[in-house]
């Protein structure tokens, strides 16, 4: 106990003033402060009480055995010198009782003290008369005639003249003498060992408070030092040593006390921020180079047309019907170039931005793959490429995006045709399964490096292994069709192999499952 405390301790060194153990450690000195104090305050009065009520019981009848001895009032006279005499010797007996005789209204007839030192002319019968009935029990207060503030335990008898009653015997079993005499005790070992007692117990409960709170609030303590430190630092810092230590610290099963969930949620919303950061700064760096390509691709386009247009303006005249019309394809091919990119730009803006929701439908999936493979038909043959559909259940109903889907097969055989060489192949195919309809689009084309498998689907990015028809893509097609995709909850996979081909997978779900 003696080396936790002193570690308890320890530890609690160099806290700050308003910390929460200080805080904690005052409350408790103040709140054992208070007790202590009461306790000793109540054990005093109920000593006291305890002492009064046997003093009472074992002296109740000191009254009836006086009035048993002598006459004290005969024929409404007062025997003043058997009063004092029965007086002193019970006095002599017992110096802490004084007697008085009342009379039948509790005016005070004699006694066998000094004059100047009783106070006062009556007593109030009715604490007497409830003694002497029996309704009370002990301790039971009266009048103390010395000092009419206070109230004294005493005995009390009728006093008789043959059957008529004349007054009553009054026997304060606590006098003046008795309070002198308590008052010495009170300074002497009783007293001094009550409060002796009642201060190591303070002390002890004090000690075994703060080592609780030391025990309590050590890992609330290292969560602010982790937090600190977090903060000092940031979710931008390269150093993560906070949040490394945040999530170190959360309790294995996620469920623990008070703290150990604060420390749980601490570090969820730290990981969260830094992924956040991360994020934010992954989406900073896609910016500018969104900025920088698209700045390149339209100032390509732009030059060249502006180019034409100007040779145009300037040698219209000499140039004859061929070149003029020659001039003018080239210009409406860059034309459409700078339409295509403006369009897939304006595409995934609104696609990331969530400000297009997903107009979902039933339709026929083989009805749209055959639309989509007629409107590519006639490029693909101009190509030299075969576009075929390979197997194709009847109808395939899917509740999709009908619009969506469509430009994501259209994305998808773009992306096809601009890496497949001549005399290539094109294939779409649909199976059906019991949630889900499967989609393939496969190529014969120049297929896709493995290092850059992970990176097609990334904004801008184009492979340099392949046709040089490529170069008139927008880099943009496939980061449109996993986007669409994603929205739908489906998730698209990609096979290829160098010189052989690739083929792009993906599912969308049928009305019962959606």
């Amino acid at each position: 106990m003696g080396c936790r405390l002193q570690d308890a301790c320890a530890r609690t060194e160099g806290r700050p003033v308003n910390s929460l153990f200080t805080r904690l450690s005052l409350a408790l000195l103040l709140i054992m402060l208070t007790v202590g104090g009461g306790f000793y305050a109540f054990e005093q009065w109920s000593s006291r009480r305890y002492h009064e009520e046997v003093t009472q019981r074992l002296n109740g009848a000191i009254a009836m055995y006086v009035t048993e001895q002598t006459t004290l009032i005969r024929d409404g006279a007062v025997n003043r010198t058997e009063l004092e005499r029965l007086a002193e010797r019970a006095m002599i007996i017992n110096p802490s009782v004084e007697v008085y005789l009342l009379d039948r209204r509790g005016h005070i007839l004699g006694h066998a003290l000094p004059p100047e030192s009783v106070q006062a002319e009556t007593v109030d019968l009715g604490p007497v008369k409830r003694l002497i009935d029996g309704r009370a029990q002990p301790p039971v207060y009266g009048t103390d005639p010395r000092s009419p503030g206070l109230e004294k335990v005493f005995s009390a008898s009728p006093v008789m003249d043959g059957d008529q009653l004349e007054g009553y015997l009054y026997v304060v079993l606590g006098g003046r003498k008795y309070d002198e005499l308590a008052g010495e005790v009170r300074t002497t070992y009783t007293r001094q060992s009550s409060a002796l007692a009642i201060g190591a117990l303070v002390v002890g409960g004090f000690a075994a408070g703060l080592l609780v709170f030391a025990l309590l609030t050590r890992r609330l303590t290292q969560l602010t030092r982790d937090v600190e430190s977090f903060t000092l630092t940031g979710p931008d810092s390269d150093d993560q040593t906070a949040l490394a230590q945040l999530q170190a610290r959360q309790p294995d099963n996620g469920q623990g006390d008070e703290i150990g969930k604060l420390q749980a949620a601490f570090a969820a919303m730290a990981t969260q921020l830094r992924e956040q950061f991360v994020a934010l700064q992954e989406n900073d760096r896609l910016r500018r180079e969104l900025v920088s390509n698209v700045s390149h691709d339209l100032r390509t386009p732009l030059a060249t047309m502006h180019g034409y247009v100007e040779t145009l303006l300037l040698k219209n005249h000499e140039l004859d019907e061929a070149e003029r019309e020659r001039y003018l394809l080239v210009t409406r091919k860059h034309t459409k170039r700078l339409a295509d990119l403006i369009g897939d730009l304006f595409q995934l803006s609104k696609l990331d931005a969530g400000s297009a929701p997903l107009a979902l439908e039933t339709f026929s999936l083989s009805e749209l793959l055959n639309d989509v493979v007629q409107d590519f038909e006639l490029e693909a043959r101009q190509r030299g490429i075969t576009l075929r559909l390979g197997h194709e259940p009847d109808r395939a109903l899917v509740h999709a995006d009908i619009g969506l889907v469509q430009r994501v097969l259209e994305n998808l055989i773009h992306n096809a045709l601009d890496y497949t060489t001549r005399g290539g192949t094109i294939t779409l195919e649909v199976e059906t399964e019991p949630e889900k309809v499967a989609v393939s689009v496969a190529d014969t084309g120049c297929g896709i490096p493995a290092e850059q498998i992970d990176n097609i689907f990334e904004r801008y990015f184009r492979s340099d292994h392949g046709p040089i028809e490529r170069d008139q893509s927008s880099g943009l097609g496939l980061s449109i069709v996993k986007r669409i995709l994603d929205l739908h909850g489906s998730r698209i996979t990609v096979a290829s192999a160098t010189n052989k081909g690739t083929r792009f997978e993906f599912s969308l779900p049928v009305p019962a499952a959606a």
